[in-house]
């Protein structure tokens, strides 16, 4: 009987070993994959805060809660059943899925940054919503609307991040990547909306030091946005880029891929004390030229095709 209670416990501590070293293996795999879309979360915390604009300042965080339910529905529902659809029986289309997502990524940045000079926008059709309900109902349909295509890249880039392992281990990797990211980004959004509000509150009470930290909160609250769309932009070209390097690589036409890498390579050896950081800030502003590059053509292209009246 004490054998077989010992052999038991070797069978049990076996077993939560196996448990805890999938959970490592998880842990790390969802770190690469949301590290990777670092530049697609950014965009998405950038984007979202502009549906709220308008709306009573008591719906925003319902709003919000409701955009993070659409996301996680987008991601866990949608997207990730698809991403573990391709990975077992087209493994060949992810990376032209990749590179085609990449090259959306690049076309928003480069008809945002196109935008900013021309000044050319398209008309707000909210503004014309009386209704507060349908207005609340219209923002938040085309907030996730817009989630869906970012999901859809993050969920990408994140399947194309991980390493050989099971179907079930690459859904828990993936729906972690999802959930992690959707809390991350929503939870940032609602600080972010709300910074003026608490502003306000602390500039009303009696402490002195409240109320510069009040004051400050509400006067950082649009140079935040301004700074968040900035980084967004950046991030995107930076990651739509490096997509489409790297696919370009994947496909077998090298001569782009070795030329960023060597360019990074050699900045790096020039300046032995911060090699690793330059390397990265070289690879990512070429990957970003390369970003501004495709987005242009795209842009292009599109502004080519007439339009229905």
């Amino acid at each position: 009987m004490a054998g077989g209670l010992v052999a038991l416990l070797d069978d049990v501590a076996a077993i939560a070993k196996l448990a805890a070293a999938s959970l490592d293996d998880v842990t790390a795999a969802a770190g690469r994959a949301g590290v990777k879309a670092a530049g697609v979360v950014i965009d998405d915390a950038a984007v979202t805060p502009r549906y709220v604009v308008g709306l009573s300042p008591a719906r925003e965080l319902p709003i919000i809660g409701k955009i993070a339910l659409g996301s996680l529905k987008n991601k866990l529902l949608i997207l990730l059943p698809a991403a573990l659809l391709l990975s077992a029986f087209a493994p060949w289309a992810i990376t032209p899925i990749l590179m085609v997502g990449g090259a959306f990524l690049c076309y928003e940045a480069a008809h945002k940054i196109i935008g900013s000079f021309t000044g050319g926008h398209e008309a707000d059709e909210a503004a014309t919503i009386t209704d507060p309900v349908e207005l609340e109902n219209r923002q938040v349909a085309g907030a996730v609307r817009t989630d869906l295509i970012l999901s859809g890249e993050i969920m990408a880039i994140a399947l194309a991040e991980l390493p050989d392992m099971s179907i079930g281990m690459q859904a828990v990797v993936l729906a972690a990547v999802g959930i992690a990211i959707t809390v991350g980004v929503y939870g940032a959004v609602a600080v972010i909306v709300k910074m003026d509000d608490i502003g306000l509150a602390l500039a009303k009470r009696s402490s002195a030091v409240a109320q510069v930290v009040g004051r400050g909160l509400v006067k950082a609250m649009p140079v935040l946005l301004k700074a968040l769309a900035l980084i967004g932009t950046a991030a995107m070209l930076w990651v739509g880029g490096q997509i489409i390097v790297h696919g370009m690589e994947e496909f077998g036409l090298v001569t782009l891929p070795h030329l960023i890498h060597d360019t990074a390579h050699h900045a790096a050896q020039a300046l032995p004390a911060i090699g690793r950081v330059v390397a990265w800030i070289v690879n990512a502003a070429l990957s970003a030229v390369v970003g501004i590059i495709v987005g242009g053509i795209v842009v292009g292209a599109l502004h080519l095709i007439p339009r229905k009246h």
